[in-house]
């Protein structure tokens, strides 16, 4: 073994303990890369690769009811590849040992057998047989969420008949990887899918011969836009819905904006990390180099050329880098596999692949690569150009200035330490910056990973106590007459009933277009508020619409502003109305109007289409086996199981997120403070260790140390903290959320843990160093050559 390398090995012993700090700071920023980045990669994956073997449809047409016969007109569409129809009706479900009714949705399956389009995956048991009318298949996330396997019973209202459906089989399908009724929140146990026998699902709403939903694939190169107006204006006598393209689908949207949230944070996150890496690596490696200056210049000195010299440090630099390349990649692996695998707690995939691309590790290492080369290659550059002479001498001190404590008169306040602490950090004011920010990165990766808690809690706290105040809403089968609202209101339990008002349509401002469902409420509603940006009431007018702040936004439109309301219903109604006022939903992009300035815009009498209720607890079950009674209802939805839904699918995810930021983050705290501690140290020794034998206890030489460290520190924890802030609204404004409005909400909590998370890991850090100061060898530090 070579001279030199015998020296690596025993440089790396000896620093063993600061080469792996160093390293984890790399591990950290790869760590980070390489997890978000690959999870975003394999969701994308799974997503393309299910939809290509599950034949996933690309057009989706709802409508009230067309005669099989506009079957073949449909498929001779231009630009149609494939066709599948069916019957889809939602219903009330009644399961054993629960009480609340639960939302079903029942389509129809062509003699049982599998669809053509959106392929169904068989998990457990078997397709239905035919001529078998009771039984069903059932969504896999709703069977996994009420226990259900092949062979039990569940009880449908089918359009007010009473029926038992014998499962026989649990499966997936592409159309609900996320299992909601239309909404943004993941409802695995309040809502479920049913396939059944198409024969028997029809005529039980009288729909024989006839179909009420088609998915179509599209031939290649054909347009999607044409295909659809084609198909609206095929279907408008049948009273379609409004036809619309993969990007509208309810799974598909919520799933491609989970997505798109991830490229974002697979982009901000590990360029952070990476950033943060990559910069205190170069701090560190620097200053750890310039601390060998003196076996630089003895190396020089022996004949050693300067190439050489900078090959062997190179080298030093490079096995601490690869150490902690590979503790990244290993880190960053495991981690992108248990982030994928928290997704299959809302997302329903056959198999969720996760995968690690080449890419993605080549391009983290080379970047912290290159920039620990860079950082030794610059320090060492530096010494090898002075003359051997004067590079073995130590630097020489800093001149000697009067400290600006001095200069105002308040010197004398210091004890003698303080004084040292003061004139050591003023005369290094660069490094001290330098380390308080680094330690600064890492609260506010702290702040912006952990303020997600926070911003969700308060979302719903506004959304569904101070705006939806309605403990259950009841959702009729079609439009009825405003005397279903007094029959809700004298059904057990119930405190108040409010009635609401539902049209789906087309709003349209310019060349702006969007479809949503204009909710109409009575002017007095008191469970359902309209509420602005400073959560006070919003009149409801007696005339005029009420939008969304951010679907005003998304159509261009401001209060006094003229759009086109055009009804999906069957009427088509077609009005001009004025926009009154913008509301300050946090979910959905929304419209209002007074309930009965909506039916005239409709040309309706007093129609309802549900009924918002506050119940009283103690007879909820009363309430709720009532329910499960009446004919014309349709779904029950019941805002305390949402809520609990969500917060238990988002608790894990959030908690497994805080707690990996909150550990790289560490880790890069550590690495900041442990190496800026250890290379004072080195700098220092012979100063620390003459105080020493001049009389100084251990305590007081331990000071002049730790105390720059906690300046350091009691510097970057706030600036940390305002870092955070701005980059959580970073994160936030760079966040593609179409149907959610995140607000940037930080609370005393989340500051709190985030400054004692990087205070314990200074802490920590600094008793290492501490032990190391308390048992400096006194006789070998003062060896130091003048």
């Amino acid at each position: 073994m070579k001279t030199l390398d015998r020296k690596l090995l025993r440089d790396l012993w000896h620093m063993k303990s600061q080469a792996f700090s160093i390293a984890l700071v790399v591990a950290a920023g790869i760590g980070a890369f390489i997890a978000l980045l690959s999870t975003y990669d394999s969701l994308q994956w799974s997503r393309q690769s299910y939809y290509e073997e599950a034949r996933f449809a690309q057009v989706f047409a709802n409508i009230k009811s067309a005669p099989r016969a506009v079957e073949q007109q449909i498929a001779e569409l231009p630009g149609v590849a494939a066709l599948e129809t069916s019957v889809v009706q939602d219903v009330t479900l009644d399961i054993e040992n629960v009480a609340e009714p639960v939302i079903g949705r029942m389509i129809g399956l062509s003699n049982g057998s599998q669809p053509g389009l959106n392929h169904l995956t068989l998990r457990q048991g078997r397709f239905p047989e035919r001529g078998k009318r009771n039984e069903a298949l059932v969504s896999e996330g709703f069977a996994k969420a009420h226990g259900l396997r092949p062979g039990d019973t569940v009880a449908a209202l089918l359009n007010g008949k009473r029926e038992p459906l014998e499962i026989v089989g649990i499966v997936l399908s592409p159309e609900y990887i996320f299992a909601s009724r239309g909404g943004d929140l993941p409802d695995d146990k309040g809502f479920g899918v049913f396939w059944m026998e198409h024969e028997r699902l029809a005529s039980a709403f009288d729909m024989e011969g006839a179909f009420n939903h088609a998915a179509l694939s599209l031939s290649p190169g054909a347009s999607e836009a044409a295909v659809i107006d084609a198909l609206d204006r095929l279907l408008e006598p049948y009273g379609s819905l409004n036809a619309h393209g993969r990007k509208e689908q309810s799974s598909h949207r919520i799933l491609d904006q989970e997505i798109n949230q991830q490229k974002t944070m697979a982009t901000i996150f590990p360029t952070i990390f990476l950033g943060v890496a990559v910069f205190l690596l170069n701090v560190v490696l620097t200053r750890q180099v310039a601390t060998q200056r003196d076996q630089i210049a003895a190396l020089k000195a022996l004949g050693y050329a300067d190439f050489t010299i900078a090959v062997h440090y190179l080298k030093l630099v490079l096995v601490i880098v690869l150490c902690g390349i590979l503790l990244g990649v290993a880190v960053g692996a495991w981690m992108g596999y248990a982030m994928t695998d928290l997704y299959t707690t809302f997302f329903h995939f056959p198999r969720l692949i996760y995968r690690i691309q080449p890419w993605i590790m080549l391009v983290a290492s080379g970047i912290s690569l290159a920039a620990a080369m860079g950082a030794a290659y610059g320090a060492v550059r530096r010494v090898v150009s002075m003359p051997p002479a004067e590079a073995m001498r130590p630097p020489a001190p800093a001149r000697y200035r009067r400290m600006l404590l001095e200069k105002l008169g308040l010197a004398h306040l210091l004890s003698p330490q303080a004084r040292m602490v003061v004139r050591t950090l003023e005369r290094r004011p660069l490094r001290t910056l330098l380390t308080s920010f680094g330690i600064a990165s890492a609260v506010a990766i702290i702040v912006s990973g952990t303020f997600w808690g926070d911003a969700m809690d308060y979302l719903m706290e506004v959304q569904f106590n101070a705006a939806e105040r309605a403990d259950v809403t009841v959702t009729f089968t079609t439009p009825v007459s405003r005397t279903a609202l007094y029959e809700i209101a004298r059904l057990p339990g119930v405190l108040r009933s409010e009635e609401m008002r539902s049209v789906p349509v087309r709003l349209r401002a310019g060349h702006h277009t969007y479809r949503t469902a204009v909710s109409g409420y009575p002017p007095d509603a008191d469970l359902r508020q309209l509420l602005d940006t400073q959560l006070r009431p919003v009149f409801m007018p007696g005339e005029g619409i009420l939008l969304s702040r951010r679907l005003a936004q998304r159509l261009g439109v401001k209060p006094g502003d003229r759009l086109i309301l055009e009804s999906l219903e069957a009427t088509r109604a077609k009005r001009e109305t004025v926009v009154s006022a913008l509301v300050n939903d946090m979910i959905g992009l929304s419209a209002y109007m007074d309930i009965a300035a909506l039916n005239r815009l409709m040309g309706e009498g007093e129609s309802i289409s549900a009924v918002a209720v506050k119940l009283d607890p103690s007879q909820a079950s009363a309430f709720y086996a009532r329910i499960k009674q009446m004919p014309q209802v349709a779904t029950v939805a019941i805002k305390d199981e949402m809520l609990r839904s969500f917060r238990e699918t988002n608790r894990k995810f959030l908690l497994f997120f805080t707690a990996i930021v909150t550990a790289f983050a560490a880790a890069i705290a550590v690495g900041v403070v442990y190496n800026s501690a250890r290379i004072s140290l080195a700098e220092r020794a012979w100063e620390l260790a003459s105080l020493r034998v001049l009389g100084f206890t251990r305590h007081e030489v331990s000071t002049l140390l730790l105390g720059e460290l906690a300046f350091e520190i009691a510097l970057a924890i706030p600036l940390g903290l305002w870092l955070g802030k701005l980059l959580s609204q970073l994160i936030i404004m760079l966040m593609p959320m179409e149907t959610i409005d995140i607000p940037l909400i930080i609370t005393p909590a989340t500051y709190a843990y985030s400054a004692l998370a990087i205070l314990i890991s200074g802490v920590v850090s600094a008793l290492i160093v501490r032990h190391r100061v308390d048992h400096l060898d006194l006789v070998a530090v003062l060896k130091t050559r003048e």
